[in-house]
């Protein structure tokens, strides 16, 4: 195996900890075990569409400019 390090907030340092002291499996399988179904699947279906959705972002123009302050009143159907 090959040693590598990584980077995690305090939040999910501390919720390995706890599930490797429940479970008895190391951090370090329990980060294979995370990594695998995203390294043998891919992006799920979800991210796809975010990443798809943040593409489209500021790629249409409505010609309004208050649609920020005034989005409520353009998306009811009044």
């Amino acid at each position: 195996m090959i040693r590598t390090q990584i980077q995690l907030t305090e939040d999910q340092a501390q919720a390995l900890k706890e599930l490797s002291a429940k479970t008895g499996l190391s951090i370090a399988e329990l980060a294979r075990r995370g990594l695998a179904p995203l390294l043998r699947d891919g992006l799920s279906e979800h991210d796809e569409r975010a990443r798809r959705a943040a593409a489209a972002v500021g790629r249409f123009h409505s010609g309004r400019d208050d649609i920020s302050s005034n989005h409520d009143r353009y998306l009811t159907d009044d």
